[in-house]
C-alpha cells in the first residue's frame, strides 16, 4: 500500500519519463499521456490486485485493458516501474526491433500487454470476452479499461456497450479519459457526442465520475465507490475528467500535444516543471 506522497513522486518521475521518451525520437502522443497519469499510476500500485509476473491467462488477478494505445508512453512507464520490465528499457521507445512500439502490440512478447490497441474502439470488446472468461472460470476478479472520450466516436464501442448491459456483465469497469481534446481539436469542435453520462446510463450502466482526474485521491475514492458497485447486475463506467498534458503549462488545455514531442528547449522548460523524484532511466 503506497501513501498519496509516493504515489505523486512516481506520478512526477513517469512524467518525465513521457516526455523523455517523446523527446528522444521526436515522435510519440505526449498530451493524453500526461493527463492519464495519476490514473495509471494510482490503478496499478494502488487500485488492481495483481500477481507478481505476468501471463496472458490472469486467472484470479485483475487484469487492464488500454483501449487508446497512443498513450503508449504513459503506459510503458507505468509498466516497467510496476516491476513488468526493466526501466532501462524505457530508451528503446518507438526504436526498430523495439518492444517498446509506438502503439502497444501483443507479439513483441511485452510482459502487461494483454491487446494491440493501435485501432481505436476496439478495448472494450476485447475487455468484455476477459470479463465472460472470468465468470465462466468463477474469477471473481474484476477487469478495468481506459478509452479516450474522442474515441467514443467509433462505433464499435457502442456496439460493446450495449452488450455489456444486456449480458450483466458486472465484472468490468470501464475509465473514460473525458479531456475535451482530440487529435483535430476538441471533441466538442470535431463531433460533439452531448453527455456521456447519460449515453451510458440509457445504455443500462452504473456511472460515477470523478471531477479531479488529476487528483491522487480524487482517483483512489472513484475507484473505490466503482468496484463496491460491481457484482450488481451491471457494468460499470468512470467518468475521469482529466486535463491534456497535465503537468506542463504550456501542453495544457488544448490538443496541440496530442501527438507533438517537444524540441530541446520545451523539453528543459517541462522537465523544470516536473523535477526528478526517483532517477531517470
Amino acid at each position: 500500500m503506497a501513501n498519496t506522497k509516493e504515489l505523486q513522486d512516481l506520478t512526477t518521475q513517469v512524467r518525465r519519463d513521457i516526455l523523455r521518451m517523446v523527446h528522444k525520437v521526436n515522435s510519440g502522443h505526449p498530451g493524453g499521456s500526461l493527463g492519464c497519469a495519476e490514473f495509471l499510476v494510482a490503478l496499478y500500485n494502488e487500485i488492481m490486485d495483481r500477481k507478481d509476473g505476468f501471463d496472458m491467462d490472469g486467472l484470479n488477478e485483475d487484469v487492464f485493458f488500454l483501449s487508446n494505445g497512443h498513450i503508449s508512453p504513459v503506459f510503458y512507464s507505468v509498466l516497467a516501474h510496476a516491476g513488468y520490465f526493466p526501466v532501462e528499457e524505457l530508451n528503446t521507445f518507438r526504436l526498430i526491433d523495439s518492444r517498446l512500439q509506438g502503439h502497444p502490440t501483443t507479439h513483441e512478447g511485452l510482459p502487461g500487454v494483454r491487446i494491440a490497441s493501435g485501432s481505436l474502439g476496439q478495448g472494450l470488446s476485447v475487455a468484455l470476452g476477459a470479463a465472460q472468461a472470468k465468470k465462466l472460470n468463477n474469477d471473481t476478479s474484476l477487469v478495468y479499461t481506459l478509452h479516450g472520450d474522442g474515441e467514443l466516436q467509433e462505433g464499435q464501442n457502442w456496439e460493446a456497450i450495449m452488450y455489456a448491459s444486456a449480458k450483466k456483465v458486472d465484472n468490468l469497469i470501464a475509465t473514460i479519459d473525458l479531456n475535451g481534446q482530440q487529435i483535430d481539436g476538441s471533441t466538442d469542435t470535431v463531433l460533439p457526442m452531448g453527455s456521456i453520462k447519460a449515453k451510458f446510463e440509457a445504455f443500462g450502466w452504473d456511472v460515477l465520475e470523478v471531477n479531479e482526474g488529476n487528483d491522487i485521491d480524487a482517483i483512489l475514492k472513484g475507484m473505490a465507490e466503482a468496484k463496491a458497485l460491481t457484482g450488481k447486475g451491471k457494468p460499470v463506467c468512470v467518468l475521469l475528467k482529466t486535463v491534456m498534458g497535465h503537468g506542463v503549462d504550456f501542453m495544457m488545455y488544448t490538443h496541440a500535444w496530442h501527438g507533438k514531442a517537444p524540441n530541446d528547449e520545451q523539453l528543459a522548460n517541462a522537465l523544470g516543471q516536473n523535477p526528478e523524484t526517483l532517477g531517470d532511466y
